[in-house]
């Protein structure tokens, strides 16, 4: 008898149809002596809906309003789909984040969990219950409801895995499972049977959207073995789980891309202790990310610098950054919003050379310029123009044949 945490996300759980689709194959799985826990995020569209609301009534919500009002999305979810598990005759119980004690920080729409008090959920599974509980949302030190952010779902079920010490954390999706690249742009992409933490976190912090970084990072810190599936087939997904020796033999396990960005450059910077401080200060105090960072040395004790931020920040940042270059002196900003990240990951670079060298060599090939490259262990990144994206990427899929490259699809459980 195994203890199983399964998130299903907004897809999945779009219509009363869906819901008590999702509500049959959780009780299958109870049936067959298995303590379930049932994490649902909002039906698909609704936190959009609410948001519009909140904007109509009050320009700039209230952050805090903000989260008493998101939040009941998913108590809409957990409320109707254990009246599906009641209805099918099987005992079952719907709890907020904030009755089953999921701690979180006070930060206000983008909450992170700090401890989770797992003895109710256990009480009710001793009771032979299936135990549904709302994602996205915890209750801070005062009492109150706090949100977690876009994927706070799929953190929540990672964390309340790990707190309860599941066997298994399954992410119910619309897609199979990881794949080697977007489908929608290569259609030589393949599932990925067995991915490591390290690699989907690389892959998620790039731009992959099928898993929550932060989900990722809590299951790589406990431990947690992850299966991403599709809710509309019963088809095995991918496991991201434990690095294996076997993984190393892969050398890139997938491409990425990101088209949200924006690329920052500030001309003839005084090269003097402590200016680049005075850039990245109140860009940091503003909350804009900062991703890649290059200076180049010019003469005269000059430097440009040249940095990425998510495209949605760019005017923001342009008007933080042009006001901090006047006040240290700087000769100008410029900016550019139409490039694209694009990324190969793979915990096989760590013991092979020239990964990156073929990377530049295809680009070059294809005709792509390398406006930027940032590399680590595992990854290697390329900011080009956002033209070219769909292309590089397809280039860079069939010159690391990762059509070809795969795990065994066995169950890691």
């Amino acid at each position: 008898m195994a203890l199983i945490v399964q998130k299903f996300g907004g897809t999945s759980v779009g219509s009363v149809e869906k819901i008590q689709a999702v509500a049959r194959r959780v009780i299958a799985q109870h049936n067959k002596g298995n303590r379930m826990v049932v994490v649902l995020s909002a039906m698909s569209g609704e936190t959009d809906r609410l948001t519009a609301l909140a904007h109509a009534v009050q320009p700039r919500p209230s952050t805090r309003e903000m989260d008493m009002l998101l939040s009941t999305g998913e108590q809409v979810t957990i409320a109707l789909f254990t009246m599906a598990v009641k209805e099918a005759g099987v005992d079952g119980i719907a709890l907020l984040g904030d009755q089953v004690s999921i701690h979180t920080d006070d930060v206000h729409t983008k909450a992170r969990i700090k401890k989770i008090d797992p003895h109710l959920i256990n009480q009710h599974l001793d009771e032979g219950k299936i135990v549904t509980i709302a994602g996205f949302q915890g209750v801070d030190e005062k009492g109150n409801i706090t949100t977690l952010g876009r994927g706070g779902s799929d953190t929540t079920a990672v964390a309340l895995a790990a707190a309860l010490e599941a066997d298994a954390c399954e992410i119910f999706t619309d897609v199979e499972g990881v794949y080697t690249t977007d489908p929608n742009i290569c259609t030589k992409a393949q599932k990925i049977n067995r991915i490591s933490y390290d690699e989907m976190l690389e892959l998620a912090s790039l731009g992959a959207k099928v898993l929550d970084i932060r989900a990722v990072g809590l299951a790589k810190r406990f431990k947690v073995p992850v299966h991403v599936r599709s809710t509309f087939t019963d088809t095995i997904g991918t496991w991201v789980v434990e690095e294996e020796k076997i993984m190393e033999s892969i050398l890139v396990s997938g491409i990425t891309y990101n088209k949200n960005e924006a690329r920052i450059t500030i001309k003839k910077v005084p090269d003097l202790p402590g200016t680049a401080a005075r850039i990245f200060l109140p860009i940091s105090d503003a909350g804009i990310l900062v991703d890649m960072i290059i200076q180049n040395t010019r003469d005269g004790q000059m430097t440009d610098m040249t940095f990425t931020v998510l495209r949605n920040d760019y005017e923001r940042a342009m008007e933080i950054v042009t006001e901090a270059a006047r006040e240290i002196g700087a000769d100008a900003v410029t900016g550019d919003q139409q490039i694209a990240k694009v990324s190969i990951v793979g915990v096989g670079m760590r013991n092979n050379s020239g990964i990156a060298s073929t990377m530049f060599q295809i680009l070059s090939k294809e005709g792509i310029n390398m406006i930027m490259v940032s590399t680590s262990e595992i990854k290697v990144s390329c900011i080009i123009d956002e033209k070219y994206t769909e292309l590089a990427v397809r280039a860079l899929h069939d010159a690391f044949a990762l059509d070809k490259n795969n795990m065994p699809a066995e169950e890691t459980n």
